[in-house]
């Protein structure tokens, strides 16, 4: 029975990630799991300087889900290479390397750093606010989102993966975008914007005041995007948005997805990617489907 997926030449071993911003760079799960059984480990937003991130309060819990506004808090590229890639490296899982910027040429810094390093993929987070276009994100606009895409792939040594929006009309579009400036890939979705209001304080739970909504609530959206895009484009799909079961997992699959990343469920379940890993295969072998590829957009 064959698990293994590719994306854009890179093969893993099970078709199971994390989501960035979920999962750190691995260290604190790697106490309560074996990182080697998970096909790939995403990390959280890294950028070319540290990043502060945003005010507290920063993360509400809402029904079916939870809503942050951390702001992509990281470290900057120098740390996360002198003390994130050589941790990560003693598992046997793919290093995927998401990447945050306010300008292009942050994006671009990053990527020709991580070109020196043995990292798999590179994510890039183009739901990221463009100062230079007033603070609208990278993934909002299709010619900017073209643009960005084309400036890394000029630059990037491992294949690239455009991580889309999912606050836009068209979906498709900036896939179609994406895929026009050369992206090797995509993963979608990221989070929903979304507001709570503490009706005891009458003031916003997030001193952001909207954040990113996350979560079960969201995989319904989810799904019809991935299907949507599936449909669109030729790119490899990374489908993300709510899963927290191996049934979840192959409705992402069965839309059109290579392969998917588990995020919210890791703050309830430390161990939730290992257990969907497992899930899909008991799924396989009770099925009997002898090979994952056979399962990836087979509803049409």
């Amino acid at each position: 029975m064959n698990t293994k997926v590719e994306i854009a030449g890179v093969e893993l071993k099970n078709p199971v990630m994390t989501a960035s911003g979920t999962f750190g760079s691995g260290a604190e799960y790697s106490e309560f799991m074996d990182l080697s059984l998970l096909g790939a480990v995403v990390t959280k937003g890294v950028a070319n300087v540290p990043w502060p991130g945003n005010s507290t309060p920063r993360i509400a819990e809402t029904c079916g889900g939870m809503l942050n506004a951390i702001g992509l808090q990281n470290p900057g590229m120098e740390v996360f290479c002198r003390r994130d890639i050589p941790f990560l490296k003693q598992y046997d899982t793919k290093i995927v390397v998401n990447v945050c910027g306010k300008t292009p040429e942050d994006y671009c810094q990053v990527v020709e750093r991580l070109a020196q390093e043995p990292v798999d993929l590179l994510e890039i987070n183009i739901s990221c606010p463009n100062v230079k276009e007033g603070g609208i994100a990278f993934g909002q606009n299709p010619k900017s989102a073209e643009a960005i895409t084309a400036a890394v792939k000029r630059v990037a040594r491992q294949p690239v993966i455009m991580k889309l929006s999912p606050n836009v009309t068209d979906i498709t579009e900036m896939a179609r975008a994406v895929e026009a400036g050369g992206a090797d890939a995509v993963s979608l979705i990221n989070t929903i914007t979304g507001m709570k209001i503490d009706v005891n304080r009458r003031t916003f739970a997030l001193a952001n005041r909207t954040g990113g909504l996350s979560g079960p609530a969201i995989k319904p959206v989810a799904v019809r995007m991935v299907y949507q895009v599936a449909n669109a484009v030729k790119l490899p799909i990374i489908g993300m948005g709510g899963i927290a079961t191996a049934e979840d997992a192959l409705e992402f699959i069965l839309a059109g997805a290579t392969a998917v990343s588990v995020g919210t469920a890791n703050f309830r379940n430390p161990c939730a990617g290992a257990e969907i890993a497992a899930g899909i295969e008991a799924y396989m072998k009770e099925q009997k489907v002898e090979d994952i590829r056979e399962l990836i957009g087979a509803v049409k």
